[in-house]
């Protein structure tokens, strides 16, 4: 296996001629790219200092060792600004700053050399990239023209250069065609993701012998392999794997504790590499990730685990990193006794149960509605039957009334047509004695005659009237509407298109879409099958006992997890 050298370097180290040869194009950064690079300088070279891993680091910087100098297969854009950074400052410090170590020339253009190191406005026009050059460097002297204390702000940047701002130097072998990976690094295939590089960096031939090589290659692969099982990514995490330039790097962030709002691309990396250079084997890091990998496992095939810790990451109660740390040194016993603690603070709302309402606490009935789904699953007896994290998580979900009385959102002479359509086998079923279907045909006639045309609201409304009025339950006012007995989870496009039916309606489309294979929680296929309700219920009615019933279930099955304070009038 050919060698890879792979390191982390101050910018103020970085010496040598830069050659960069004719399949690239040129600089072609605009101004938000360099006031974004050197903001970034600034703002973490000012809070550095805290730890090693407190450096800011630059993206990879590619190249290849000709022997007198380095073709720079990869980052041309960010060399080249760096470059112009020390040029201005060695010119407005009169020379008291020293100029760039490193040098770069063009295959395509060698007077490019001569302007890099005096960029003017005479001559900018001459090519496309002393127009970009020049601009770039316009740039750099009115950011820091900007500045309260010129001075101070030069000699901290150069500080800077010299103790916490660092690249990602990667050189490749001889025998990798420089083209070929240019190009893929370009279209964004195989981007040199953070995981890429800590891979190589145990794949150094310096460290490791080529069997072992090879086996770590192989168990790299199939951790990586593993990752792609929806249902594991589904219960580890709430992001989209989309978001991970590969899985693995999912657990590589939970070693290096990064947060999954820091924005420093490489800080992985940059992590593991700190560790090795610190004195830690590449061997016992590697132990580490497998050790760490080895316990999601675990976890996923736990089925007391999995639910728990799955729910605790579905409703964003714990973060798995934290999830994780707090593991440490703990016994299967006292981890148990922790995640039913952390259900038990993840659900204890301010209010109790009976007066939560849909208006003012929708995400917390939303997370106990959660944890009632899947608690339910986990406490079926065969142990067999798991709650599917990976299916839930690619919908979004909302709060939907098990029994609604309004017809808002029913805007379009459409969504009424259909209102109407989804109420006729109701009615069929519990006797049209009224003959309100009748009057639906013909309002459905004359929608469909004149679809633009037609306005039928003064006509729906008092025929919605008397629909809804027939099917709701003659046991009780109103004030349920909003209260978590009349609530179950349904994804969002579900729920756009049953949100406005009564209970019957309702429930036939749920069965409907649940034969055709949609995935709907199954609490709320519960309640809408009136398993939780008394034999003798009616089941075209959302009634009060059935809601009691609901609340009941509830309660059972999260009895373990509620507070004194949710017990209260409960």
């Amino acid at each position: 296996m050919a060698e890879i050298n792979l390191d982390t370097r101050l910018v103020g180290d970085i010496q040598g001629h830069f050659f960069i040869p004719d399949y690239q194009r040129g600089y072609r950064w605009g101004i938000s790219e360099v006031e974004t690079r050197l903001n970034d300088i600034d703002e973490y070279g000012r809070k550095s200092g805290k730890s090693a891993t407190d450096n800011y680091c630059l993206q990879p910087i590619v190249v290849r060792n000709l022997g007198d100098k380095f073709e720079l297969i990869d980052g041309q854009q960010r060399l080249t600004t760096l470059y112009l950074i020390y040029v201005y400052m060695h010119k407005v410090s009169n020379g008291f700053m020293s100029e760039p170590r490193f040098s770069l020339s063009y295959e395509t253009r060698s007077e490019s050399v001569e302007f890099l190191n005096n960029p003017n406005e005479t001559t900018k026009e001459d090519n496309i990239d002393f127009f970009f050059i020049y601009n770039a460097y316009q740039t750099i002297e009115k950011w820091f023209q900007t500045k309260d204390k010129l001075q101070s702000t030069l000699t901290n940047i150069n500080k800077y250069f010299d103790e916490c701002v660092k690249v990602i130097w990667y050189e490749v072998p001889d025998s990798d065609n420089s083209i070929d990976l240019f190009t893929r690094l370009n279209i964004g295939k195989i981007p040199l993701t953070s995981s890429e590089l800590v891979k190589a960096l145990f794949l150094k031939a310096e460290n490791e012998n080529a069997i072992r090589q090879e086996e770590l290659s192989l168990e790299w692969d199939n951790m990586e392999k593993e990752l792609h099982d929806d249902e594991f990514w589904g219960f580890l995490t709430n992001s989209d794997a989309d978001s991970y330039p590969t899985r693995i790097d999912l657990v590589l962030d939970l070693i290096s504790h990064k947060h999954p709002n820091d924005k420093e691309t490489y800080r992985t990396f940059f992590y593991f590499d700190t560790e090795y250079r610190n004195g830690k084997r590449l061997e016992d890091i590697w132990d580490e990730i497998q050790h760490n990998f080895l316990t999601l496992k675990e976890w996923f095939s736990d089925h007391e685990f999995y639910h728990k810790i799955g729910y605790l990451i579905a409703s964003e109660s714990k973060s798995l990193v934290d999830i994780l740390n707090d593991y440490a040194d703990k016994s299967k016993t006292d981890f148990r006794y922790y995640l039913n603690q952390c259900l038990k603070e993840s659900i204890n709302f301010k209010k109790s149960w009976t007066e939560m309402d849909y208006e003012h606490d929708y995400a917390d009935i939303k997370k106990l509605l959660l944890l009632f789904n899947i608690e339910s699953v986990r406490q079926i007896d065969d142990g067999k039957r798991r709650f599917p994290f990976g299916r839930h998580k690619k919908e979004n979900w909302s709060l939907e009334h098990i029994h609604a009385q309004h017809s808002q959102g029913l805007q379009t002479n459409e969504k009424i047509k259909e209102w109407l359509k989804a109420h006729i086998k109701s009615l069929q079923t519990i006797g049209d004695k009224d003959g309100l279907i009748a009057e639906i045909h013909t309002l459905i006639k004359s929608i469909e005659d004149n679809p633009k045309t037609a306005k039928v609201k003064e006509q729906f409304e008092p025929l919605q009237e008397k629909i809804v009025n027939i099917l709701s339950p003659k046991d009780s006012d109103t004030e349920y509407i909003h209260l978590l007995p009349n609530m179950a989870l349904l994804s969002s496009g579900q729920n756009s298109a049953v949100s406005n039916y009564t209970f019957d309606a309702k429930r036939n489309l749920i069965l409907e879409k649940d034969k055709n294979g949609e995935y709907i929680p199954f609490c709320t296929k519960m309640a809408f099958l009136k398993y939780y309700s008394a034999q003798d219920t009616n089941l075209h009615f959302w009634s009060k006992n059935d809601r009691d019933a609901y609340a009941k279930e509830m309660k059972q099955v999260l009895k373990n997890y509620i507070s004194d304070q949710n017990h209260e009038n409960e």
